[in-house]
């Protein structure tokens, strides 16, 4: 497949949930304007998240992925892009701390509106319209002319996407992600969290930690890490034709990737071996990753990696595997089993957020927190018996003060769902709730650990 591939090779290919666009002549001025458009994300960038996956793959690093489910024109706003990364770098000290090595962050970020959705149309009362497929394809008002996929979104998508890079790089590099404030908040949410004394031990050793870094001399002024961090982006990569306008050459290596986001996935419903997704991203030399759900075959998967990461090089492909809690055990050793087998370099990552999504009894899709943190433990659980690295976890999570997942210290019920419901399309965590996994997910990694108590050198290079 790679010795004929180009950035428009998927044409010839079967394409599944790509709009059916009715203005072809307007959609090709689009992407053709696209592609005279700047990137958003440097090759550069893009290796640099590479090579930090490449020591998730090796068990010396972690993976911590997040952010919307589907970002939305009529939600974004500078606090609302503050309060994500805020959370992921809340997220992010207490897991470096719990793994006692580095957390590579990647936000769903800059790039994720689209969504294939399992029914092409949507009825309410006796109108049937095509569903809505996210903000950069059709609109989610509930009538004909919102519902037809319309070009000129893609150009806004770009334009939201170029805006929140921009502010997410100041962030990372000018001083907003200084670990002493992110360490200050945690302390804050632990203070006021119904859990308080469940949290309170790591949250304890963690100031310790920093204080006696602060008498040595570790700071940040004398230590950079400090004081700033990495943040990546990615999203799925399911409108191929704005994929392709946004792959470029890289001038310094001669290879293509897309520059549209650090790191792309393939989902669950698009990965077949032989159809356009899979054609695409076997291409474009960016991180790539795929989502594995039930469905998935243990020789497909070894046919996929073949595909998507042929010479076998660790960082490129992260496997997110995605079953529901109560599957895990059924479907995940097969999957890691052919992949030690074959001798496959992959990062295994969670996604516990897709197969346990429930209806309630008042109507509102959602996602019982128990259910979530259940579904990481047995991934866990069966890397520990596999003997090999549960390296990441996925979460579509948000800053704000939603109410769209079920319990946590918070104990949102069934008839709270209603009071902040806000997503475009499936239940985020709040920033509560993230937190609180995060803390409970890191009694799991310190199971993992194999030495003592991280040195103060190594907490100083992991953030």
């Amino acid at each position: 497949m790679a010795d004929h591939w180009t950035p428009h090779s998927w044409r010839a290919k079967p394409a599944k949930h790509i709009p059916d666009y009715p203005d072809k002549m307007e959609l090709n001025a689009v992407e053709q304007r696209l592609r005279s458009y700047p990137p958003l994300v440097f090759a550069g960038e893009a290796r640099k998240l590479k090579a930090e996956l490449a020591e998730v793959c090796e068990g010396r690093a972690f993976l911590l992925q997040g952010g919307d489910c589907a970002e939305s024109f009529a939600e974004f706003s500078a606090d609302n892009i503050r309060d994500t990364f805020r959370v992921l770098l809340q997220m992010a000290v207490v897991l470096t701390y719990a793994a006692a090595s580095p957390v590579v962050k990647v936000g769903r970020i800059a790039g994720q509106f689209a969504k294939p959705r399992s029914s092409p149309t949507e009825t309410q009362g006796d109108v049937t319209l095509p569903s809505y497929l996210g903000d950069n394809i059709n609109g989610i008002d509930f009538n004909e002319a919102s519902r037809i996929p319309d070009p000129d979104r893609l150009l806004r998508a770009y334009s939201q996407s170029a805006s929140t890079l921009n502010l997410l790089r100041a962030f990372a590099t000018g001083g907003y992600a200084d670990l002493d404030f992110v360490h200050r908040w945690n302390l804050g949410f632990v203070a006021d969290s119904p859990e308080s004394a469940r949290y309170e031990e790591l949250a304890n050793r963690i100031t310790e930690t920093l204080d006696f870094m602060k008498a040595c001399g570790i700071n940040g002024e004398t230590a950079p890490q400090l004081h700033q961090t990495d943040f990546f982006t990615s999203h799925e990569a399911l409108l191929l034709g704005y994929e392709e306008a946004m792959t470029r050459v890289d001038s310094t290596s001669g290879e293509f990737y897309d520059t549209s986001a650090h790191m792309l996935w393939i989902g669950d419903r698009t990965r077949q071996p032989d159809h356009a997704h899979v054609e695409f991203l076997s291409g474009v030399k960016n991180p790539i990753a795929m989502k594995c759900g039930p469905s998935l075959d243990p020789e497909e998967l070894v046919k996929l990696t073949d595909i998507l990461n042929p010479d076998n090089e660790p960082g490129r492909l992260t496997l997110i595997c995605r079953f529901g809690a109560e599957n895990v055990e059924k479907h995940l050793p097969a999957l890691i089993e052919a992949i030690k087998r074959e001798g496959k370099k992959v990062v295994w990552s969670c996604d516990p957020m897709h197969g346990n999504t429930i209806k309630s009894s008042t109507g509102y899709k959602t996602r019982p927190v128990d259910r979530v943190l259940a579904e990481v433990q047995a991934f866990m659980a069966v890397h520990r018996d596999q003997g090999t690295h549960a390296g990441g976890v996925h979460f579509e999570m948000t800053g704000q003060n939603v109410t769209e997942c079920l319990g946590g210290a918070q104990a949102i019920t069934e008839t709270e769902l209603g009071d902040r419901y806000h997503t475009h399309c499936d239940p985020r965590l709040n920033a509560n709730q993230a937190l609180e996994l995060a803390f409970l997910i890191a009694e799991g990694l310190k199971k993992e650990r194999s030495t003592g108590t991280m040195s103060n050198v190594a907490m100083t290079a992991a953030f």
